[in-house]
């Protein structure tokens, strides 16, 4: 079941405020708001990874052991490629504007206790 808009935002904000409380922590996790998948990276990515697995096929139906690790070699290398993110540079802007000695943003707060509410109400 896909996120209503509502749910979405408030995901986004939480993903925004994650980065700028504990940068390290969240580029842990891989999910950087300044990086996005590239639909371009995906094709080039899964056709290099399909000609890796005919390469790596050809290579054994032959018998020649050079030419099935090239193809598990562009195969790997195909992989890779369709699983990079482009930087839209867009991460630093959002570090820049936060205080250092500003305190936790009472978003965080009110979600704490709608999710408090939320659980006194179901038990």
């Amino acid at each position: 079941m896909p996120l209503s808009e509502h749910e979405q935002k408030l995901l986004e904000q939480l993903e925004k405020q994650l980065h700028e409380d504990d940068p390290k922590f969240a580029s842990s996790m891989g999910s950087d708001p300044g990086r996005t998948w590239s639909t371009r990276h995906m094709v080039i990515g899964v056709l290099a990874t399909l000609a890796g697995v005919l390469l790596l096929l050809i290579g054994v139906s032959v018998q020649i052991i050079f030419v099935g690790v090239l193809g598990f070699v562009v195969m790997g290398a195909g992989v890779y490629f369709a699983t990079m993110r482009r930087s839209t540079g867009g991460s630093a802007k959002g570090r820049q504007g936060r205080k250092p000695g500003k305190p936790r943003s009472s978003f965080m707060n009110g979600l704490e206790e709608r999710w408090d509410e939320r659980r006194r109400g179901d038990s």
